[in-house]
């Protein structure tokens, strides 16, 4: 167990990871209350209005991804994720008010998604990158882990606490409490000690700042193939809000009690996933590989699952592959990356893995409306099988040039 909380030891680790909890919980509570704001009380259950949501909400990560990453790369890390946690928790508390006293139309969870979401886009590259400020490269892979660890602790109480709370005192009282949450994060950022944090390389201000990022993974075959799959899961695949909300009212017909126990079913994958990866060592290609082909499977279990609590199952099966893909590959690009660079690249791998969501949740929204929840879900399996096509695919020509050797810049075979 001590291998598995390894970061922990780090005093700035501890106080990271204590604010980071409270406020992952409220972003839970909140992620699954708007789901349930715009599917029940908005609309008529209409899976495209999350679809869209969703877009707004994950579509910045794609829109500002160049400028995120250099941020991240050029400034004081501490300093911006104060701004961009503080920007999010006041966004919530005005959609909070806004709630409670009635007054919330649709077009207001969009204009609030989006730009949550632009706050988000900045927040994201730097608080990946952040970590190793906090523990150094040796420990990076664990710490990684053990922030997905927390953030899915969160994922397994928040969207249950949100049902309970839409449940007794209305929707708007879970955005409020998101927004108070942001203080825990925002006071363990005032608390670390300066003098241990480990100050990541800062890029240089030069003319292609912005378009490096880009061509430095253009150079390398393992992280284009990583983005490549990333793409896949990440567009058609992690689009949990219009799955679980669609099967939960469309097809078992569940309140919202049981719409948040199906999430924290999901959570309970994902935390499980996050402590495997923290028992790692180092990440593994061939772990990315097998994560999404046990992705696909799972979506086809959840697709196939002929009643509530057997669908609750498959969802802990995906929770720990999506977990097992996200994990990995954020592992394995932040330690093969030249740390000057490590914010564009984080920047890069969260705007494919989130930025396709504008794409893919309104084909998948359209989908569970016009096919059904489960046809849906099948679109999430299809993307998993894909991912797999593609590291096979890149597994066999990164071991076809060693073989001729000629292995420079290409992916090192499985191990």
């Amino acid at each position: 167990m001590r291998r598995v909380f390894r970061s922990l030891a780090s005093f700035n680790y501890r106080v990271w990871a204590a604010g980071a909890l409270v406020s992952n919980i409220g972003t839970w509570m909140q992620r699954a209350a708007q789901d349930w704001l715009v599917l029940t009380q908005l609309t008529n259950h209409s899976a495209s209005a999350v679809g869209i949501v969703m877009a707004l909400q994950f579509g910045p990560q794609l829109l500002l991804m160049p400028w995120s990453g250099l941020a991240a790369d050029r400034f004081n890390q501490r300093r911006l994720l104060m701004v961009t946690q503080a920007t999010m928790g006041t966004l919530s508390l005005i959609l909070g008010i806004l709630t409670v006293t009635g007054l919330v139309q649709l077009w207001h969870v969009y204009v609030f998604a989006f730009l949550f979401g632009c706050s988000a886009a900045l927040d994201a590259p730097v608080r990946q990158t952040f970590v190793a400020e906090l523990v150094g490269d040796k420990d990076l892979s664990n710490a990684i882990a053990l922030n997905s660890t927390s953030f899915n602790a969160a994922r397994m109480v928040g969207p249950a606490m949100a049902g309970l709370l839409i449940a007794s005192v209305g929707t708007g009282w879970a955005f409020l409490f998101n927004g108070a949450s942001f203080m825990a994060v925002l006071t363990s950022l005032c608390l670390l000690r300066k003098s241990e944090l480990r100050p990541n390389a800062r890029a240089l201000s030069t003319r292609g700042g912005i378009t490096e990022g880009f061509q430095y993974v253009w150079s390398r075959s393992d992280l284009r193939a990583t983005l490549v799959m990333l793409f896949l899961i990440g567009t058609f695949g992690l689009n949990f809000p219009i799955f679980i909300s669609t099967m939960a009212v469309g097809v078992f017909h569940t309140d919202a009690r049981g719409f948040g126990l199906l999430s924290s079913m999901m959570a309970i994958g994902t935390m499980s996933g996050a402590l495997l990866a923290a028992t790692r060592d180092r990440p593994r290609f061939v772990a990315l590989t097998l994560g999404s082909a046990i992705f696909g499977v799972g979506c086809t279990l959840a697709a196939l699952a002929p009643n509530y609590w057997l669908f609750a199952a498959a969802l802990v099966v995906i929770g720990i592959a999506s977990l097992t893909v996200l994990n990995t590959s954020n592992a394995l690009m932040q330690l093969s990356t030249e740390p000057a660079m490590r914010g564009r690249v984080m920047a890069l791998r969260l705007g494919v893995a989130l930025g396709g969501t504008p794409i893919g949740a309104p084909i998948v929204g359209w989908v569970a409306d016009h096919l059904g929840p489960r046809w849906a879900l099948g679109v999430g399996a299809a993307a998993g099988f894909a991912a797999v096509l593609v590291a096979l695919g890149m597994l066999s020509q990164a071991n076809a040039a060693a073989g001729h050797g000629s292995g420079h810049g290409s992916m090192p075979p499985a191990e």
